[in-house]
């Protein structure tokens, strides 16, 4: 409901730029579902009816590239670039854990291991893993109001229970990979459950942006 004002501020405010992110929730394959999104309409006319000197950028995200309504995604003037961005690798990994600990204090050492048993997991999945590894070092030292101190042990028990089949769909909802090798053990020599199905694959996040 909101795409109409935004587009609406972004051309009085021209040069400017008008994200919408997750575009697949509003944009998704008609084909799927007769009738479609009311708001894909409205997306689709905001985009359209710019002006040609109009200094209006869209800039559209989504996990789901392959959901989206092909009017929007392959229509030619509609979508001018798409932009692919894979799931970081072992040395975009350490820079989330860097990011994302916060006020966390991490072990100096020992990261490789969790560092390979993370390959092919997305931004979220890091986030989640040291929420979870944050929370049992605050359960451990509820006493110490000093910064918390995640050791390697809670980020391998977050990352244990994160692999656990038992969590399969939050896995799934954080595009979380695995690491994991036939007979259950990772690289870094430590025992992980074994998945009951093939290991998930993240999509990588899919970049759309149309002038």
């Amino acid at each position: 409901q909101m795409v109409g004002p935004a587009c609406s501020i972004a051309r009085a405010l021209q040069p400017a730029m008008v994200v919408i992110e997750d575009v697949d929730l509003i944009a998704e394959d008609r084909s799927l579902f007769p009738g479609g999104n009311p708001m894909l309409f409205q997306l689709l006319n905001e985009m359209d009816g710019l002006a040609e000197d109009a200094d209006v950028l869209f800039v559209l995200t989504t996990n789901r590239a392959d959901l989206l309504e092909p009017a929007l995604a392959a229509r030619p003037g509609r979508v001018d670039l798409a932009v692919q961005i894979p799931v970081p690798d072992a040395e975009g990994r350490h820079a989330l854990l860097a990011l994302y600990r916060g006020g966390l204090s991490l072990p100096n050492d020992g990261l490789d291991g969790i560092i390979h048993r993370t390959e092919g997991v997305t931004a979220s999945f890091i986030k989640e893993l040291l929420r979870r590894a944050a929370v049992t070092a605050a359960r451990r030292d509820a006493d110490d109001a000093a910064a918390l101190h995640v050791t390697r042990d809670d980020l391998t028990d977050a990352l244990d229970e994160l692999f656990d089949t038992a969590n399969a769909m939050t896995r799934v909802a954080l595009g979380g990979g695995t690491a994991h090798h036939t007979d259950g053990t990772a690289s870094d020599g430590l025992t992980v459950p074994r998945p009951a199905a093939a290991p998930t694959t993240a999509r990588p996040d899919i970049g759309i942006s149309s002038q």
